[in-house]
């Protein structure tokens, strides 16, 4: 497997100005980035694996059940509290104690960086929709493997992994880390593969310049629209294609589904097999699709445009099937992501009413447009264009980077002042 570059895992500075986010990267640094790996894993390591799991899952559902009873005795429990209980629990279980601390402590801070962030989104009083759940038990049969550690936790040795408690690994070298790795996460997929994953600090690779800009629309019906025709992304499809064969193999799980307290049958487990590997195939699809097309726009373009679109909302349309497909906050990760990494400016803009202004003259209609309205027509100035075109223009024009013809829009200034 080819090594990852993971854009949730970048560190950059962000500035919100108004309804425009620049994101930015300071001295040449691209922040950290992720490089996964597929891992050789004996029967020996394996073993090893999943007994370090099972203490770690037995830590987190510790952690659920102690944070539930300090609610309800109105107590505070933070990581430095569980980090105390931890010891304790080694002391007073030795099953327990025989594995490494490392991935123990670490899945306490992801425990208390899951608590805390459902704290924070309580006390912001966000919609329930829109909050991050308080962490749950992890079930045995549902919750796949993943162990982190740190520094020193793990070493690579000739080419190998070696983790905390005597576990080895062979690494299948894709191409080499940029640097030193920091942490490592292993991790199991669906198909039962190990994968390491490594955060490596990601110096920036400049591009040479093109003194060119470029404002991104998404959508539905195309994927991305672009100011420039050449670099508009269409719609691939990949989960339509694969419908057919999904579905097959989902009608033999439903055939085979094992009752309540029995065990998967060889059928049930070959049919669940199958369908995640027709899974991964259309995510790897989608995932080369949005690199590559990322790539082509950062390598074109000095500074981009793009619109700040969250599709959460779309799984709740009638769209939602196609929106899936489509795959649009996967594709801007990556375009972030290849954007930090070879040092090109971006420009993140609030999507409001971005389809209903006027990227001539800055007008804004009187009523939202349908989606079945596909051309905009301003009845200000008289432009005519395509909907998403004229979008993908507002971009620009609220990034600061308006071409000729735009420069009597002023996108600093409030709605309520706009041209109706």
């Amino acid at each position: 497997m080819t090594a990852c570059w993971n854009a949730e895992n970048f560190v950059g500075s962000a500035v919100y100005v108004g309804a425009v986010a620049v994101a930015a990267t300071a001295g040449g640094d691209g922040g950290r980035g992720r490089y996964a790996y597929r891992l050789r894993v004996s029967s020996a390591a394996c073993a090893g694996l999943l007994a370090e799991w099972d203490r770690c899952r037995w830590v987190w559902n510790q952690c659920v059940a102690t944070s539930r009873a300090a609610h309800k005795a109105k107590l505070e429990c933070g990581p430095a509290r569980l980090d105390k209980l931890l010891t304790g629990w080694r002391a007073e279980y030795g099953w327990l104690a025989g594995g490494a601390s490392v991935p123990e402590q670490q899945i306490i801070r992801d425990f208390a960086r899951s608590r805390a962030k459902a704290i924070a989104d309580i006390k912001a009083r966000l919609p329930v929709k829109r909050r991050a759940g308080m962490p749950r038990f992890k079930k045995k049969d549902l919750a796949g493997p993943s162990l982190n550690y740190t520094r020193r936790g793990f070493r690579l040795k000739d080419g190998r992994l070696h983790l905390a408690g005597g576990i080895v690994f062979t690494v299948v070298w894709s191409r080499e880390l940029p640097a030193d790795p920091s942490s490592v996460r292993v991790y199991r997929d669906a198909l039962g593969h190990w994968y390491a994953s490594f955060v490596v600090p990601a110096p920036v690779e400049p591009l040479p310049a093109t003194g060119r800009v470029i404002g991104i629309d998404w959508g539905v019906a195309q994927i991305a629209t672009t100011t420039s025709d050449e670099h508009d992304l269409a719609h691939a499809g990949h989960g339509r294609k694969a419908a057919d064969r999904l579905a097959r193999y989902q009608r033999m799980m439903a055939r085979r589904k094992p009752q309540p307290g029995q065990s998967a049958s060889k059928g049930y487990r070959e049919a669940r097999r199958q369908a995640a590997k027709a899974h991964r195939k259309v995510a790897r699809q989608r995932q080369d699709a949005a690199r590559k097309w990322a790539k082509k726009v950062v390598r074109d373009h000095d500074v981009l445009a793009v619109e700040d679109f969250r599709p959460k909302f779309l799984a709740k349309t009638t769209m939602a099937r196609k929106a899936a497909d489509a795959a649009i906050g996967a594709t801007k990760g990556e375009l972030i992501a290849m954007a930090r990494k070879h040092g090109r400016g971006l420009r993140l803009v609030h999507p409001a009413h971005t389809t209903m202004d006027c990227a001539r003259c800055g007008a804004r209609t009187k009523h939202a447009l349908s989606l079945s309205e596909r051309t905009y027509t301003c009845t200000t100035c008289g432009a005519v264009s395509p909907r998403d075109k004229n979008s993908a223009h507002v971009m620009l024009v609220r990034a600061g980077l308006a071409p000729a013809g735009a420069d009597r829009l002023r996108p600093d200034r409030p709605p309520d002042s706009q041209a109706a």
